[in-house]
Order: structure tokens, then sequence, then C-alpha cells
């Protein structure tokens, strides 16, 4: 029995919050969606999360939450992090001792399917323990496991392909997260029918940088000072996706579901 997945990239803001509010629910029922799964550490105002923001969007039929770095922004979103009844996540491979969670069983059409949060090393700011041997580490200590998918969230594009090609046979499904930038590499790579796409994108203000006012990151790149970033709360919105059909560790199709809309 195959699992029908969407994946959505970095819900960015207000902005990003309406569109997945606006979107989820119908793409629910047209693509006829068993598990939809979405990036949520620019949640609130582009960084972190708060009860406030989560609450927005917790009942529209996404049914668990990955994120990255910029989760921590917000001290009140860590007791969202250690909420058992929350199937948020921030990355694994964090030092123990960080609130919350790494990953999760979800039960999905009787199917026990681990989901994994993971982060990348290379250019990013902290030291980070090493995403491959936790994701082994994960592996050996989970049973009766019938499908396994990964958010990897880096900067480096060669670390997540390289991290695809470790995981295949192991995983149905390989995501890449953090740039905001969707690619064009959604495919099936190995042997093992791996899903896998560099950087699914995000949810997010159209005509910004990555979600921010396009103004404040323009000036900031001309000064050299900090500014303090703006958020976009009207205007265009794009919507970044991945939709694949999972089957015992294999990825079936794997494609692009990107879509524009407007908040006036």
């Amino acid at each position: 029995m195959s699992l029908k997945i969407l994946f959505i990239g970095d819900v960015v803001g207000e902005l990003g919050r309406y569109g997945v509010k606006e979107l989820v629910p119908g793409f629910r029922k047209e693509h006829k969606l068993d598990l939809v799964i979405a990036n949520i550490e620019n949640l609130a105002h582009g960084k972190g999360i708060t009860p406030k923001t989560f609450a927005e969007i917790q009942n529209i039929g996404i049914d668990a939450f990955t994120s990255g770095n910029h989760i921590w922004r917000r001290r009140e979103g860590f007791r969202l992090l250690e909420d058992a009844k929350l199937q948020i996540l921030r990355p694994a491979n964090y030092p123990p001792g960080a609130p919350g969670r790494g990953f999760v069983i979800l039960n999905v059409r009787n199917k026990r399917v681990l989901l994994i949060n993971l982060i990348g090393r290379v250019f990013m700011k902290k030291d980070y323990d090493d995403p491959f041997r936790k994701f082994d580490e994960i592996i050996s200590q989970t049973a009766n496991i019938d499908e396994v998918i990964v958010d990897f969230h880096a900067e480096a594009t060669s670390e997540k392909v390289a991290f695809a090609w470790y995981a295949a046979g192991r995983a149905s499904l390989v995501v890449g997260t953090h740039t905001h930038i969707p690619t064009a590499d959604a495919e099936i790579i190995s042997q093992h029918n791996l899903g896998y796409v560099t950087d699914v994108g995000m949810t997010a203000a159209k005509e910004s940088i990555l979600g921010v006012k396009k103004e404040d990151i323009i000036q900031s790149f001309l000064t050299q000072l900090p500014i303090g970033h703006k958020m976009l709360k009207k205007g265009k919105i794009l919507f970044n996706s991945i939709l694949a059909e999972i089957n015992n560790l294999q990825t079936i199709y794997i494609k692009r579901i990107d879509q524009i809309i407007e908040r006036g």
C-alpha cells in the first residue's frame, strides 16, 4: 500500500501562514494525500515559532512539522517543541540537552512512518553532531518501520546530495530545506528508488528576498550594517512543495507542486 506525501517548503511569516491556510485543505482533497509535512522554522515573523502563530496552522490539514536552526529564535516556542502531543521536530543532531525531539513515528493508514529532521554542518555557524551518523543511530534504534522520510536542513548542495546517496535503501524520501530557493532536481535516484530534491523552496512573499522585505536586505548588502527585517503582509505568495508517492522504502514518483496566490 503506497502513501501520497506533500512536503511544504519553509513557511515564512504571515504571508506564509496565509498561503498554507488557503491551499492545504484543497490540496489534501485534490491529491488524496495521506500525509502532509511542512517546515515551520520561520513561521513567526520570519524566525522561530510561537503558540499564536502555530495555532493558526495547527488544524488546517498538516500532520507533522519539521524545522531548522531558526527554530530557537523565540523562547516561547520551546514549550511547543517539548509538547509530545504536537508533531513538531527540531534537527535530531543538536547536542544532548536541546529541547524537543528530532524524529517521530507517525501511524498513517496502518503504516509506521519514521520522520527524521537533520541539519547539515557545511557553511553553518554552529557545531552540530554528525547528521550521517545520527541517521544511522536513529535507524538502528527504531523497529518495525515501513517508511522513512528525512528533512535534511542544510546550506551546501553537496552535503545534501551526499546524504541522499548515503540514505538510499534505508529512506523512502529525502527532501532538502533551508535555502528557500526551489531546485529543479526532484527525481528518483539510485537503484533503491529514493525520492530526492535538493531544496523544496519556501511558502512566503514572492516579491521578497527569502521572505523578507527586499529593500531591507539590499540595504544590508550596501552598508554592511545590521538592518531589521520587515515582513510583507500582502501581495503575491509563492507556495513551493513536493508531491511524492512512496511504498516499501522507495519512491514511486516525485514532482514539484508550485503555485502563486495573492493576498490583497
